[in-house]
């Protein structure tokens, strides 16, 4: 019998491309917007984790607008603003990665998503610091929170953020399309939040395709248990992982995020539900406290500190006004972009991610935006986790397996009906854009279906058999190879100068916050819980 709902949706998918190519504002597809946000971890020539301060030269991690740090000192984040070509994009992470390989002296960048060697204990690596100011002391007591409730081990995974929008303009022309009688904000919401289900539903297809931590160090688990096989004395996998990363094994969610079902089908649901859980005691995180010894170590014992607690592979997003809340800016303004969290940073390449795979992602994308969209209940959504979690462990193993809407469904089955449909989104890119980028991207990925050695997990583990090497060994080779690349190419004299004077003004933004500082961090973080903070968000 044939998939009515699939053919249900492949119309409705259909007539919402045609509607956004054939009409006079057709350009409206090429004006949306992508930024990306690459985290690294500084390392030694030896593969450990560097616990030097954040290089003075790189500015200050609290104010800088294009390079800060996530949870450990060590963890330095990329930030590129938002361009409406990815090629753009990545042209702007390349520059970043050469002014900061001109500064970082005899370290490196780690180029995988799973760290390398960390101390010996979890107690030594160290979290972030931001200054003396209020908010620079909040943001510390967050990830010393952080480090309670998860381990600092964990907060050390890195990853590939990619932010994506569609201009406004495209929602106005189905607002239209479709006659709702929604207002335009609610409208593009919701089409925002059907993209996140549709994510949510097949995600699973990015873990198969861009995987690309199938392997670890031993000493990252600190002899927990767990069910990986013995690559070497030293490295720990599973034959058939894609993404260790995303597993139970990284990104795993605790007791507290376990029972917290983000709901993605009204944005009044998604910010009920993210409230409650950023103001509901949790009895383990309030057996902790907030402060031990007049030191704060927590900003509360809720089930989460703050709305960025929550580990989701993708988030609706909002750009906020100083001292804005993110849930008090969606509420008030909508949806605006989506923050794309679940791709690992890829080895091979010297950024972390190709501007082919970023192709890629913008033609599936736009799929998950123009299909129709089911509800997302908790059924669903248990269900869209547990497919989600079998590929990062065994997506290359033949044969395997998915459910779809409680039938069992092969992965590749389900994976060439994607494909129809991301094979007509690159081909409407490519005819507004000129050139074949789109569907040659997409074509590099469809074959890696056929064949799963093509994948980049499987092309870790191929490496590394072929050259007789441990995962850190293997890691500290492709970075530094990316190193001496970026050193190679270091920044021109213009460029070198203009982020010297942004690194020089981001630390005296950070001195003129600590000069001025008004009232007790007592009061600071009172205000802060009671969403009156007059200035920056974590």
């Amino acid at each position: 019998m044939p998939n009515t709902t699939s053919s249900r949706t492949t119309d409705a998918f259909s007539h919402h491309l045609s509607a956004l190519t054939s009409g006079p504002q057709r350009d409206a597809l090429l004006r949306g917007l992508r930024g990306i946000e690459r985290e690294s971890l500084r390392v030694t020539h030896a593969g450990q984790l560097a616990l030097t301060p954040h290089p003075r030269a790189l500015g200050s991690a609290l104010t800088h607008p294009s390079l800060t740090t996530d949870y450990s000192e060590a963890l330095l984040e990329l930030i590129t603003p938002a361009e409406q070509d990815v090629a753009l994009t990545l042209e702007k992470l390349d520059t970043l990665h050469r002014f900061v390989y001109a500064e970082l002296g005899d370290e490196i960048l780690w180029n995988n998503s799973m760290p390398g060697l960390l101390p010996d204990t979890d107690e030594g690596i160290p979290i972030a610091n931001y200054g003396t100011s209020n908010i620079g002391k909040l943001k510390y007591v967050y990830r010393v929170g952080l480090a309670l409730r998860y381990g600092r081990t964990m907060q050390c995974i890195a990853g590939i953020h990619y932010n994506y929008s569609l201009n406004e303009e495209v929602w106005r022309l189905l607002h239209a399309d479709q006659q709702s009688t929604a207002s335009a904000v609610d409208f593009q919401s919701d089409r925002y939040l059907a993209l996140i289900r549709n994510f949510r539903r097949t995600n699973w297809l990015l873990m198969y395709l861009f995987g690309a931590s199938p392997a670890l160090d031993r000493r990252f688990l600190r002899d927990r248990k767990h069910t990986l096989d013995t690559f070497d004395a030293d490295t720990l996998y599973r034959p058939y992982a894609t993404s260790l990363r995303m597993s139970d094994l990284g990104y795993s969610n605790t007791t507290a995020q376990a029972a917290l079902h983000a709901d993605y089908d009204t944005l009044p649901g998604y910010l009920d539900a993210l409230a409650k859980a950023v103001s509901q005691p949790y009895p383990a995180y309030e057996a902790i406290g907030t402060q031990r010894d007049s030191e704060w170590v927590q900003i509360n014992t809720n089930v989460l500190q703050i709305e960025n607690e929550f580990y989701s592979t993708i988030r609706p997003k909002r750009v906020t006004y100083p001292g804005e809340r993110p849930l008090h800016a969606l509420a008030a303004r909508g949806v605006q972009y989506v923050e794309v969290r679940c791709m690992d940073i890829d080895p091979f390449e010297p950024v972390g991610i190709s501007l082919e795979t970023s192709r890629f992602l913008d033609a599936y994308l736009l799929v998950c935006a123009l299909d129709d969209s089911a509800p997302l209940p908790p059924p669903a959504y248990c269900e869209a986790n547990q497919n989600f979690a079998r590929v990062t462990t065994e997506g290359r193993k033949p044969g395997v397996e998915l459910v779809r809407d409680g039938q069992a469904v092969a992965m590749t089955e389900w994976a060439d009906e994607l494909f129809a449909k991301i094979d007509a989104a690159a081909a409407a890119l490519d005819g507004l854009h000129g050139g074949d980028a789109h569907a040659r991207s997409v074509a590099v990925q469809r074959a890696k279906l056929a064949d799963p050695s093509l994948t980049p997990s499987a092309r870790v583990l191929q490496t590394m058999r072929d050259k007789q090497q441990s995962f850190l060994e293997f890691g500290l080779e492709q970075s530094k190879a990316h190193a001496a690349y970026f050193r190679a190419h270091p920044p021109d004299a213009g460029t070198a100068k203009a982020f010297a004077d942004l690194a020089a003004q981001s630390l005296e933004e950070q001195a003129k916050l600590e000069r001025e500082e008004v009232g007790s961090f007592d009061a600071f973080v009172a205000a802060y819980r009671a969403y009156t903070l007059n200035r920056f968000s974590l």
